[in-house]
């Protein structure tokens, strides 16, 4: 199975578990928001909090390219607050797991 498939099984599923599992030990995340850098422990909590509550949603989830050194997709996510946004990421691939994610987003209005 590709890491994207991985990945978007995890995700539909809401499987914290799954998803962190195709993170790499040396994994990190860079924030579209802030430029901030957080590790895999850190990733794993952000991913069992969104799993975890409802109000987080992922529509529309798609691959638009992979391959043995990168996935890049796109969706938009629904969040606690009332907002969504378009999100398109980025992940670098080390071993078919995500050593490095970036994504960058766009507010969608209602």
């Amino acid at each position: 199975m590709s890491a994207y498939a991985q990945w978007s099984t995890a995700s539909d599923n809401r499987d914290a578990e799954g998803m962190i599992a195709c993170l790499h030990d040396d994994y990190v995340f860079i924030r579209h928001q802030t430029g901030t850098r957080i590790n895999k422990t850190e990733m794993s909590d952000m991913l069992r909090a969104f799993m975890a509550n409802d109000a987080v949603v992922i529509h529309e989830q798609r691959c638009l390219y992979e391959n043995s050194e990168v996935v890049v997709e796109h969706s938009t996510m629904s969040f606690p607050d009332g907002t969504t946004e378009a999100i398109l990421s980025f992940h670098e691939l080390r071993g078919g797991l995500f050593v490095r994610s970036e994504t960058g987003a766009t507010p969608i209005s209602k």
